[in-house]
């Protein structure tokens, strides 16, 4: 770990200097972010930090802190220590990072333009809350050039950034398996939810975003968090999908399984759907864009459809006609990283130039062509959705649908599939089966 971090902020100290040469800039000011308080109340809300700052050193619950890089000089830090007796005040931090760090301690906020250099009009605020770049007269304010080329460049990773998703997506698998046995226990959305949160140690406000845990017909709401804390009547039991991650040193993993309570026909179905998930897996290589991957999905989710009986047609038919889309609305997957839906997957090179999703595949993420470095999520998904398929009935194509095998099945919800992959040279690897998950 320690050698791949010191040359994680090696490659970031090559890249600033090469983009504040492009950009005529004399350095970078980041900011990790700061408090913001719910209105007409005294606590704040759940603090999020820059992934500009955790990007460069795994402080993520540390606001009002700054990075000054210029990508010669040794980074600084400006590492705020409050006296203060209403919350805990942050440790001199001894961690693995810190030898890589010039580290200044700031009490007070006054203290700041002197631990800055004086002349900042020709520096560059990354950060959200930008009334400090005017308060400290920084020259520009988020600019997008600056951003644009952060953003791609993002998206190649570091053996230390890998190391870290590695653990992640471990970390994230000892709670898929603690959920798993508390559905078949019978415990409520919640409390499986709980028992998740346990197994990985980490809170609702560290995870990095909202675990979806559902049951049953909910498995259709595709971004489903309003847990039921009522348990589970076994009798109606059926089906259970949880898309639960994890985060180590600011690094996100992304992992999604479903569950039938019984040996059905919904639970053939998984298991089909998991094949084709992992066929997909396997055809990731260096050079085949994103998209093609995206579509090949739709044509196996097809064949799902056709074998298991709820359409009658082609699959060119299927796929053209959008109605693979009914049951598979989004896209196959995004970038991960430093955010679960991590930046750039649109961005077709450095400069930030745009190449949108296909009209046919709106809910896309990813657009890039696959490159050696890069981190995807694979999360087919095929499910039984009231709104959509009543526009399916509206369709031509409705008189190729056997709407009884389908309300029949709307019970289940749905079925999401979803590994963290990263991609090498020769080879794509799976973090998510390698970590034990079947």
């Amino acid at each position: 770990m320690q050698e791949n971090y010191n040359n994680h902020i090696a490659v970031l100290q090559e890249r600033t200097a090469t983009l504040l040469q492009h950009q005529a800039l004399d350095a970078l000011i980041i900011h990790s972010g700061q408090l913001r308080m719910t209105f007409l109340d005294d606590h704040a809300y759940p603090f999020k930090v820059n992934p500009h700052f955790k990007h460069w050193l795994p402080l993520v619950n540390h606001p009002n802190c700054f990075l000054l890089v210029n990508g010669l000089d040794k980074p600084k830090l400006i590492f705020h220590r409050p006296e203060d007796f209403w919350h805990k005040v942050p440790d001199e931090p001894t961690d693995f990072w810190v030898d890589n760090f010039d580290i200044v301690y700031m009490q007070t906020f006054d203290q700041l333009p002197y631990l800055l250099p004086a002349d900042r009009g020709n520096m560059a605020f990354i950060g959200e809350n930008i009334e400090w770049a005017d308060t400290l007269s920084i020259g520009q304010h988020n600019p997008q050039p600056v951003l644009d080329y952060l953003h791609y460049h993002r998206s190649f990773k570091t053996l230390y950034e890998l190391d870290c998703m590695r653990q992640a997506t471990t970390l994230a698998v000892s709670g898929h398996e603690a959920a798993r046995d508390a559905f078949y226990e019978g415990h409520s959305e919640f409390a499986i939810n709980q028992c998740y949160l346990s197994a990985i140690g980490q809170s609702d406000n560290q995870i990095p975003y909202s675990n979806i845990v559902a049951s049953n017909e909910s498995a259709a709401i595709l971004h489903y968090t309003d847990l039921q804390n009522k348990p589970n009547n076994t009798d109606r039991m059926k089906s259970f999908l949880i898309d639960a991650g994890a985060e180590v040193n600011g690094y996100a993993a992304d992992i999604t399984r479903t569950y039938s309570y019984r040996e059905d026909e919904f639970a053939e179905l998984i298991v089909a759907l998991n094949e084709q998930q992992l066929q997909s897996c396997k055809q990731i290589k260096v050079g085949l864009p994103y998209l093609d991957l995206h579509i090949d999905m739709h044509f196996r989710i097809a064949i799902l459809l056709k074998e298991f009986g709820f359409i009658d047609m082609s699959l060119d038919q299927a796929v053209e006609s959008g109605v693979t889309a009914t049951f598979y609305p989004h896209g196959l997957g995004h970038f991960l990283g430093l955010q679960v839906h991590d930046m750039a997957g649109f961005m077709q090179d450095e400069k930030g130039t745009h190449l949108a999703a296909p009209d046919t595949h709106p809910y896309l993420r990813c657009t890039r062509m696959i490159e050696r470095g890069q981190v995807f999520t694979i999360e087919p998904g095929l499910y039984f959705i009231p709104s959509l398929l009543a526009k399916l009935k509206k369709k031509p194509e409705a008189n190729s649908v056997f709407w009884e095998k389908i309300d029949v099945f709307k019970a289940y919800g749905g079925i999401r599939i979803e590994d963290n992959i990263i991609v090498h040279q020769g080879h794509a690897e799976n973090m998510t089966r390698d970590a034990g998950l079947a």
